[in-house]
């Protein structure tokens, strides 16, 4: 059983900062990719930034310059510090990590249950 338990969401001023975590835990042989996603009102879950276990990252280009995502390694922890943001960045976010629980078994996306973060303008 894995499981992604997200913390940090919740309401700032535009121009303001918030720090997101997510850490994995539960029977965990390997992970691959950490990322987050968000997904505004009506709208579809769409990325955010993600990095390997390597620490090569990769964000979409309506964060880039203002998002950090980072990852703790021996935590099973993934972070993703918001700077400068807009009430556009206002949306559910989801922690995504790609895990396997055995040497050889398959390796599975696994979902957080999603945070809150609303910037009021």
């Amino acid at each position: 059983q894995v499981q992604l338990v997200e913390s940090g969401g919740g309401l700032v001023q535009a121009g303001g900062s918030l720090r997101l975590s997510c850490a994995a835990s539960g029977t965990i042989f390997s992970i691959r990719d950490m990322g987050w996603y968000r997904q505004h009102p009506g709208g579809q879950r769409e990325l955010v930034a993600v990095i390997t276990g390597a620490g090569s990252t990769n964000y979409a280009d309506s964060v880039k310059g203002r998002f950090t995502i980072s990852r703790d390694n021996p935590k099973n922890t993934v972070y993703l510090q918001m700077n400068s943001l807009k009430p556009e960045d206002t949306a559910v976010y989801y922690c995504n990590a790609q895990i396997r629980t055995t040497r050889w078994g398959p390796e599975l996306a696994y979902w957080g249950q999603g945070t809150q973060v609303i910037v009021s303008s």
